[in-house]
């Protein structure tokens, strides 16, 4: 048996599109003589649908576009991710289901069995848990369908929770020939070694192949990285979709192949195709086709630029210097020669008559009372004030450029530089900036050496660094990755060779600035915790850290 693994990448709400593509991926498949399609979790829909679905009219347009996509679909089967009705009188309204479809008609349904609501999902909120797993037989074969989060239990990974049902346990002991999971599973830096770890798991523990069918596409701050893969019973990889990119895979029962060996590529590779997808799909699928950003002349921004440039094209991109009296020429310069060697528009506009007039409106107030941080702040808003105007006049998304190491310490300006539709690197630490710099400059210089070697600084008042405030980043980020992403407090943090007071005052501001955060644009995510859906914490709290 022929079988062709179609990882799509859907826009959510929009079902008519997402069935043209389940459509024309079919077609494909039946010229390639296949005799299963297989499409990811929710394929019609999109995921995550969040709050649509608890609008009754959405979830009957969806149901009505799989009646007329079965009526379509001859010659072959397909396994396609919908949102059902639940069917009994208790519980939540839904289930996260998928069709068996073929020769014009519904053969038979199936729905998810496991329900995550960890970090980014929250699916509790919208669905029933299935009662049973599909099995069906095609071509001799007996398949077990499972979805996403039915294959993860008792997993034993970080963050994922033990469940008292197993469906691939229970799939297993029925019977079946090949094992299909429906998946709309988010990227993380090393997520592809998990899921395969995971994969080879199944294929051992019940003797069966593995079909793992991935979505494509950037859907808010989820990165869906595709990569389906099917791994045989003797637990090899044998077939791999692309990354980050829509693509058929097609497997034949019947033949032998090779094992694929040392599958995934440099990290820093992998990071930067995930950032550009994730761009270009945000500002695609909220309806604009061009993006700006300011230009300081540091390495974030720098970086930015380079993920628009290959997200929507240099054509398709704007660069904004503002410079004001901190500004070094060598900024001013490293800023205009990064858009040189990027090909993208270059734009320059003075800030130093409208920072003189603000100070001068303010003067009568601030009589005999220090310049500081307030003035500095002055400045980021104005920059902010000018970004916005120019995505309102000329329909282009504004892209913030602050990474997860400031936004986690509010190392930045509410209204000032964290202005804008989208943070493209508010999930990069700094450290990872500069490997991801340096990897972009390998075959030769795009981002200007100057902007990477330099100390970093915001310019904001004379001789500024960031490190006069903040402790060097590969400390910071050691400490925040440890925070964060692990959960860990003050002392077990310190235990790990860490200054008791730098930790502290680390912990402080990470807790004091969950304000800021909380306005923050959204954020691309790239690490296992992120800030913003996955990470919910109050802003209004006591002082203590933890």
């Amino acid at each position: 048996m022929k079988i062709a693994i179609c990882q799509i990448n859907p826009v959510i709400g929009d079902i008519e599109y997402n069935a043209s593509l389940i459509k024309d991926a079919t077609e494909k498949a039946k010229k390639a003589r296949c005799e299963l399609a297989v499409f990811p979790e929710m394929s019609l829909v999109g995921y995550p649908a969040r709050d649509l679905l608890e609008k009754s009219a959405f979830v009957s347009k969806n149901l009505d576009q799989l009646e007329r996509l079965s009526s379509e679909i001859w010659g072959i089967s397909i396994l396609c991710g919908y949102a059902e009705r639940n069917p009994f009188n208790t519980g939540k309204p839904c289930i996260n289901g998928v069709a068996l479809i073929r020769d014009g008609q519904i053969i038979s349904k199936g729905g998810k069995r496991l329900l995550p609501t960890y970090d980014v999902f929250d699916e509790t909120r919208y669905f029933e848990p299935s009662r049973e797993s599909m099995i069906f037989e095609l071509e001799g074969k007996r398949g077990g369908v499972t979805l996403c989060e039915d294959i993860w239990s008792g997993a034993g990974f970080s963050g994922v929770p033990q469940y008292d049902v197993d469906p691939v346990s229970e799939l297993a002991n029925s019977g079946i020939d090949v094992l299909i999971n429906l998946s709309a599973s988010p990227y993380s830096v090393n997520k592809e070694t998990h899921r395969l770890d995971l994969l080879k798991r199944l294929s051992k523990a019940y003797d069966i192949p593995v079909i793992f069918c991935n979505q494509v596409g950037g859907n808010d701050e989820l990165l869906f990285d595709g990569l389906s893969m099917v791994v045989d019973q003797s637990e090899s990889l044998i077939r791999l979709g692309k990354q980050f990119e829509p693509d058929i895979v097609i497997w034949d029962t019947d033949k032998t192949y090779e094992e694929i060996r040392d599958p995934w590529p440099p990290e820093e590779k992998t990071i930067l195709k995930g950032l550009t997808m994730g761009t270009r799909d945000y500002i695609l699928k909220c309806g604009f086709s061009k993006a700006h950003l300011g230009l300081s002349g540091g390495l974030d921004s720098a970086l930015v630029a380079f993920i628009a440039r290959e997200a929507v094209g240099a054509s398709n991109v704007t660069g904004i210097s503002m410079p004001s009296p901190y500004t070094s020429d060598l900024s001013r310069e490293c800023a205009r020669q990064l858009s040189e060697n990027l090909g993208i528009r270059f734009e320059e506009i003075s800030i130093n008559d409208l920072f003189d007039n603000y100070k001068r409106a303010l003067a009568p107030l601030f009589k005999d009372l220090q310049e500081g941080e307030t003035e500095e702040n002055i400045q980021a808003r104005i920059r902010g004030n000018l970004l916005m105007a120019l995505s309102n006049k000329f329909d282009s998304l504004l892209l913030s450029t602050g990474n997860k190491s400031e936004l986690a310490i509010g190392y930045c300006t509410l209204y000032g530089d964290m202005s804008g539709g989208l943070a493209v690197i508010s999930d990069v630490p700094k450290t990872l900036c500069y490997r991801l710099a340096n990897y972009i400059n390998k075959n030769g210089e795009i981002i200007p050496h100057e902007i990477i070697s330099r100390p970093p600084s915001a310019e904001l008042k004379p001789n500024q660094k960031d490190q006069d405030v903040l402790p060097p980043y590969d400390i910071l980020d050691d400490i925040l990755e440890a925070a964060v992403e692990e959960n860990l407090g003050v002392e077990e943090i310190v235990a790990r060779g860490h200054d008791s007071g730098v930790v502290k005052d680390v912990m402080r501001r990470l807790a004091f600035n969950e304000y800021k955060r909380r306005q923050a644009p959204t954020g691309l995510k790239i690490t296992t915790k992120a800030f913003g859906y996955g990470r919910v914490y109050p802003i209004a709290r006591g002082k203590q850290v933890y």
